[in-house]
């Protein structure tokens, strides 16, 4: 699975909410959920994930997360990222 630039593939999750405790990661509102997207490597996903938090952290309670969709959707590969 290789990107049109001839890269590898790593799919990343950028997602996030406000959480019912401080340092939890149970979500008040599942249906307020922040979905960012899905990027193709973990530097666009953090890059993204990190302009949402910056822009929530007035909110104490506001987190996002990346998610590595690649070792979800491929356990056994070893890939880094």
């Amino acid at each position: 699975m290789a990107a049109e630039d001839g890269k590898k593939q790593l799919l990343h999750l950028v997602f996030g909410g406000e959480l019912k405790k401080l340092g939890g990661t149970e979500f008040r509102d599942l249906d307020g959920l922040d979905i960012v997207g899905i990027f193709p490597d973990y530097q666009s996903a953090h890059t993204a994930w990190k302009a949402k938090a910056q822009a929530s952290v007035d909110n104490a309670h506001m987190r996002y997360f990346v998610v590595h969709l690649h070792r979800l959707l491929d356990p056994d590969n070893k890939a880094v990222g």
